[in-house]
């Protein structure tokens, strides 16, 4: 058999259980046996996210760097097993933490690169807070560490478009049945009044691996204080960046430049990793 041409990805598609529910996971593999020793990039999706939504950024960004990737649906969304029966709390994002610890240590990986997106990247925060052992870097996209106004506003919005556009035909292209369980876990829990408190700014200090924080400068869903906010208090050294032109998908809105930003991060944790 020929070798695989230099861009060509090994693509594993799996179903691990992790305990009562099942995860689909998805593995990209450079070729060549050196990839085996670098981090993997690990891809963490948004509130209405999964494997298919990611297309094929965790892809290019594998090609950019070398790195092998992990992308999975989180329990309820995509082809992952349903949500569990018991109603959501407020502590439901840093509860995926342990989740995310218990996958990385089932796919055999040591080290990873977290890449979160919104939902997604709160999780990556509390995860590198709680396993600094096992995080090595994280890019944050559009990720929130507390509630704000124009938060619920565009929650609220996206409510509208959910009542009133075909918004469900399209996510159930993605996440099929579980498509209103979907929806409702993310605008019902947002929009209690509880979860007004929510609060992880208490992790971050924690945080001592570098953090690359990207933001759409026309993010519908949070404002630069998010930014500021997760810049100014983790532990280790942190570069933000907002993306002109991009709302609050940088990596659909601004595919190229968020490319460009992620990998010359992940570049750089891997040369300052090696270095003697």
């Amino acid at each position: 058999m020929l070798p695989p041409p230099p861009d060509q990805l090994r693509k594993e598609a799996l179903r691990l259980d992790l305990g009562g529910y099942q995860l689909q996971v998805l593995r990209l593999h450079p070729p060549g046996p050196a990839a085996d020793q670098l981090p993997t990039l690990v891809f963490l999706h948004d509130s209405l996210g999964c494997i298919r939504l990611w297309r094929d950024f965790p892809a290019r960004l594998a090609r950019a760097t070398g790195c092998p990737v992990l992308v999975y649906d989180r329990r309820g969304y995509g082809q992952s097993d349903a949500f569990s029966a018991a109603p959501r709390t407020p502590g439901y994002l840093e509860a995926e933490a342990p989740v995310l610890r218990q996958l990385l240590s089932r796919c055999g990986i040591h080290r990873a690169i977290l890449f979160g997106h919104s939902d997604g990247g709160s999780i990556a925060l509390v995860a590198a807070a709680q396993y600094p052992g096992q995080i090595a870097a994280v890019v944050t996209e559009g990720a929130h560490v507390f509630v704000e106004d124009l938060t619920l506003a565009g929650i609220r919005a996206a409510q509208e478009q959910y009542r009133s556009t075909n918004l469900p035909e399209r996510l159930a292209r993605y996440h099929g049945p579980k498509t209103e369980a979907v929806f409702r876990a993310w605008a019902d829990t947002w929009l209690a009044p509880g979860f007004r408190r929510w609060n992880i700014e208490g992790y971050l200090p924690r945080i001592q691996c570098p953090v690359l924080v990207l933001q759409g400068e026309n993010d519908e869903y949070g404002t630069t204080a998010q930014v500021e906010a997760i810049a100014s208090q983790v532990g280790g050294p942190a570069r933000s960046v907002l993306l002109p032109g991009a709302a609050h998908s940088p990596h659909k809105e601004a595919p190229d430049e968020t490319l460009r930003l992620a990998a010359a991060f992940v570049q750089n944790v891997l040369a300052k990793s090696s270095a003697p």
